[in-house]
């Protein structure tokens, strides 16, 4: 086994722990997916899909390997990309949903309602509840293969309560061409890492919807005095005798690295959606539906 992936015996208690305190909210997380779903299913009317129909659904990058017969040249000529023609398809597609779990989710600041674990969590499964309901095939990377049931969530929420490891960046490799992929995380790691996991899927014409999970602490900073910082992912501790020296500092390299991911996904055509755990998570939902039904993945709206 490569050293990497050598979990000690604290590692493993502690995953095991996350485990079991993941498995303890989904039920109620399922109960309030559901109810959000119900607040916004309205305004749900189904999705435009990619695929063979005989409609024109978007533009969107040539991915190398395609055909060439496929290029709009005209499209392509306006600028320095070279587009193709998608069209609709009546039949269902997957939509891959992930939620984050790793440690750093589990921060719940005083002025948020919920932690991001929860947030994430929530979004995820009222996705799932949104996606079934409309007849589509959704799946968790790592966790489920594609499926389609009405319902979709009560079932993934069900591998979620029994999964005893779940990886807190899974592989993508099985999404393939033509398929979606809603993330909600925090995003907090460096983002050139971030980048590299992500691009294989823009490399294979996957379309992803990112959602950023912030606390409001995590982006104001409201610290002074003496204080400690620990680090729930590494242990390592960082003490600053007057925090709010650094606050200034600290929010531009926050909202740079959220800018800087942002704007990589907009050019991919994915879009880009916050989520501050002291608002609301069915504006986040209906935003993210937007995204997905009516974006441009070009950029702009239809």
């Amino acid at each position: 086994m490569p050293i990497g992936e050598i979990q000690t015996p604290v590692a493993k208690r502690d995953a095991l722990a996350r485990g079991r305190h993941r498995a303890s909210l989904v039920p109620d997380l399922l109960i309030e997916a559901q109810r959000i779903v119900n607040t916004v299913i309205a305004g749900w009317h189904g999705r435009r899909k990619r695929g063979i129909g005989e409609n024109f659904w978007q533009f969107r990058h040539y991915v190398e390997g395609e055909s060439q017969s496929r290029i709009d040249w005209r499209r392509s000529a306006r600028d320095d990309h070279i587009y193709v023609r998608d069209k609709e398809w009546e039949a269902a597609h997957t939509v891959w949903i992930w939620a984050d779990s790793s440690p750093s989710m589990l921060y719940k600041s005083g002025a948020a309602t919920v932690s991001k674990e929860s947030r994430a969590l929530v979004l995820a499964l009222a996705m799932a509840e949104l996606l079934s309901r409309s007849g589509e095939r959704i799946a968790w990377p790592g966790l489920t293969d594609p499926f389609i049931a009405r319902n979709g969530a009560e079932r993934l929420a069900s591998h979620l309560v029994h999964a005893t490891d779940i990886p807190t960046r899974p592989d993508l490799i099985s999404i393939r061409r033509f398929s979606e992929i809603v993330l909600a995380s925090d995003f907090l790691d460096p983002v050139d890492e971030t980048m590299a996991w992500l691009e294989p899927l823009a490399q294979r014409g996957v379309r992803a919807h990112l959602i950023e999970i912030a606390d409001p602490a995590e982006e104001n900073f409201p610290y002074a005095g003496r204080t400690e910082f620990l680090d729930p992912e590494t242990g390592q501790k960082l003490t600053f005798g007057r925090a709010e020296l650094v606050q200034n500092d600290y929010r531009a390299l926050y909202l740079a690295r959220r800018e800087s991911l942002a704007s990589w996904a907009r050019r991919r055509g994915w879009s880009y959606t916050v989520n501050h755990t002291d608002r609301l998570a069915s504006d986040t939902l209906v935003r993210v539906h937007m995204a997905m039904s009516f974006e441009n993945p070009m950029g702009g709206k239809r």
